[in-house]
């Protein structure tokens, strides 16, 4: 494992996330539809993806599907270069831990409880280091014209370094990790969701020789992973989502909502299990693409690396 593995993990993920951040505005901003509102009581801006594309399109103009970009950018960067590396089916932490032999059972056979564990350890940290990030991000990507506004609070953030210095002059240098507990959770689901679903996936098309050629197998055990991905974390999602937009007081606490266990009470009392799938059909479609360009990339870079390193 090389430092470049890491940089190309992450340059890989920037790369896919060009694509897909149009689906993950789409989501942000269904999320926060009818927050804390029973169903018929609000009204609905957007009424599924297709439509939302439309919407956010003649209100805010081409240019909003990429609102929120950069820091996503960033927060992409930081996540996936610290779990992606060497090889496409294995994830930083979660592939030191196969290196070393950690996940393995006394017979050598890799335990999937294992895998789990350390899939989740490891997007946990990247979640952690990248928390201003995906706040901004969510930030940014909630802001739109009073007609198709949704959310209890909007942010007026002109730009990644402007909502930094709003957030650092009010609340603090730990006011960018506000929420960063929520975003744990949600990685830790998602992460070992997602890498031990990919593993699993793959073993079984390699050793069955369903498929033979490795990137086919590493595409379809990532459209396979992203479906399990999407139902395991939408509702951490939203969780997610609701605290990095809520507005906070002078000590930077929470108005809306007092921590993650809270906001989901809050969700279910309110807008009922309906409430924490919402933005579901715009994660499911934004997980796999997301994945599989990534490895695609992936593949790319680490192939011009060798080539120009020949």
């Amino acid at each position: 494992m090389s430092a470049s593995d890491f940089i190309l993990g992450g340059v890989a993920a920037m790369g896919a996330t060009v694509f897909t951040n149009p689906l993950d505005v789409i989501k942000t901003r269904i999320q926060l539809q009818g927050e804390l509102a029973r169903r018929g009581t609000y009204v609905e801006p957007y009424k599924g993806v297709a439509q939302a594309f439309y919407t956010v399109v003649k209100n805010d103009g081409l240019l909003a599907l990429q609102q929120g970009l950069v820091p996503s950018l960033c927060f992409r960067f930081v996540i996936n270069s610290i779990r992606i590396v060497s090889h496409p089916s294995r994830l930083g932490v979660y592939s030191i831990a196969m290196d070393n032999h950690w996940m393995h059972t006394k017979d050598g056979d890799v335990s999937y409880g294992l895998g789990l564990f350390w899939g989740a350890l490891g997007g946990v940290t990247g979640s952690f280091v990248g928390n201003p990030f995906f706040l901004i991000k969510t930030q940014l990507q909630s802001q739109t014209v009073d007609k198709i506004a949704v959310g209890r609070h909007r942010h007026s953030h002109s730009s990644m370094v402007d909502a930094i210095r709003t957030i650092f002059h009010k609340n603090g240098f730990f006011g960018l990790w506000r929420g960063s507990m929520a975003s744990m959770y949600r990685a830790t689901v998602a992460s070992s969701v997602q890498i031990a679903t990919f593993g699993k996936m793959k073993s079984l098309l390699h050793d069955n020789e369903w498929i033979t050629r490795p990137t086919s197998i590493s595409f379809c055990s990532s459209l396979f992973a992203g479906t399990f991905l999407a139902v395991a974390s939408t509702p951490l999602d939203v969780i997610a989502t609701r605290l990095f937009n809520q507005a906070v007081d002078s000590k930077g606490r929470g108005l809306s909502y007092s921590g993650a266990l809270d906001c989901c009470l809050k969700i279910l009392k309110s807008e009922g299990i309906y409430g924490l799938y919402k933005g579901f059909w715009a994660n499911y479609m934004r997980v796999a693409p997301h994945t599989t360009l990534t490895l695609v990339f992936f593949d790319e870079l680490v192939h011009l690396k060798n080539l120009f390193m020949l």
